[in-house]
């Protein structure tokens, strides 16, 4: 049955997967139904959550409610637990937006329209689009920016950096997530390789022009940021590390500074 669920979900591409949410993922969790497994996104309980991934299936990965991965999840408790968001709700750029954090959003900021602006390059769940690369939009437009898994697809991720600090605020944050393998000192990228299958056997996807090492900090802070990063889910219990089924993953902090040099 595992393998069944591994094959359905990992056939389907992804935007096909979130339209599908709403009958054929909830049909497959049925198959979990039980506790010890908690999504602090939208509250679902679960013997355990679905199993997901590009090339090698994860268990424990997928909400089947809200689509929410371990990464969703992980920061969702960060910024529901360790900032000021839901209180203060900023001016907020959403870039390519994750369905379970942008139903979370959207109603977060129900009664203050044009505050949460969602944006992808394609998705039509976005309100804006086009290609971080070159942001049509002011100057300090934004006090946060939450752009997650986009930075390895792009060209030229510095350009992409540069782009995301010009339209935040000064004194702004935001969160600026990327697969990083930690067992890499450097990133690693090759452009001369194009094919798709040697891409994903280098990258990860087929569709990814690097893979981050221990320098994805270094990284975002050449485009001006102060970077903090963050080993969030080892502040967790173990078991709410258990409940949450949260990754290993860091979270990156970026701060664009009150007054620039």
């Amino acid at each position: 049955m595992k393998r069944f669920i591994r094959f359905i979900l990992n056939a389907l591409p992804r935007p096909l997967l979130q339209r599908a949410a709403g009958w054929a993922v909830p049909v497959l969790g049925l198959l979990y139904v039980g506790r010890g497994r908690e999504c602090p996104l939208c509250g679902v309980q679960r013997r355990r959550f679905l199993p997901y991934g590009y090339v090698t299936p994860r268990e424990d990965a997928l909400c089947p409610r809200c689509l929410a991965l371990e990464r969703h999840r992980l920061l969702w408790l960060y910024l529901e637990r360790e900032t000021r968001l839901g209180g203060e709700r900023p001016r907020l750029l959403h870039v390519a937006p994750e369905v379970a954090l942008m139903r979370r959003f959207r109603k977060l900021y129900a009664d203050v329209p044009g505050r949460y602006v969602t944006a992808d390059l394609e998705s039509p769940l976005a309100d804006l689009h086009f290609d971080i690369q070159q942001i049509p939009l002011a100057d300090a437009s934004f006090d946060v920016v939450i752009c997650n898994h986009i930075l390895e697809h792009v060209e030229d991720d510095a350009r992409a950096l540069r782009e995301i600090f010009r339209v935040m605020s000064p004194g702004g944050w935001g969160i600026v997530l990327s697969p990083v393998d930690m067992d890499r000192a450097a990133t690693f990228e090759d452009d001369t390789v194009t094919d798709p299958a040697e891409r994903t056997r280098l990258f990860g996807q087929y569709d990814h022009r690097r893979v981050y090492g221990r320098d994805y900090a270094a990284r975002l802070a050449e485009a001006g940021f102060e970077v903090e990063d963050r080993d969030y889910a080892a502040e967790f219990s173990e078991a709410e590390r258990t409940l949450y089924a949260l990754p290993a993953d860091h979270i990156y902090i970026v701060r664009k500074p009150q007054k620039l040099s």
